[in-house]
């Protein structure tokens, strides 16, 4: 792929990405589709490689722990305080990362 085509999917996955209370996303946590960014990863890149199948660099990021199923504890946490995600669909994945507060 050439650069002018990264960056054209980069603004789609972009474009594609939005906040929505974790409560909408109950059912794809209960499917065990929703998959937790950590907040120092940008997931729109995490989305990206994600849709071109980069498995080295989804495994690497698995190891190292900045991805991963939402755990009951996330799930229950982000239920409990009405919080906000950001969310971006790479089917069949919801891929989602808190919203950091500006505090």
């Amino acid at each position: 792929m050439t650069d002018s085509t990264n960056t054209l999917e980069k603004a789609k996955v972009n474009l594609e990405t939005s906040q929505i209370p974790w409560h909408e996303l109950q059912r794809f946590f209960a499917s065990g589709l929703a998959i937790a960014v950590a907040g120092d990863l940008d997931l729109v890149e995490v989305a990206y490689q994600f849709s071109i199948d980069n498995k080295a660099q989804v495994e690497l990021w698995l190891n190292n722990q900045q991805i991963g199923h939402v755990s009951d504890q996330q799930a229950t946490d982000w239920f409990n305080n009405n919080s906000n995600v950001w969310a971006v669909v790479v089917k069949p994945w919801i891929l989602v990362q808190p919203v950091e507060s500006d505090d």
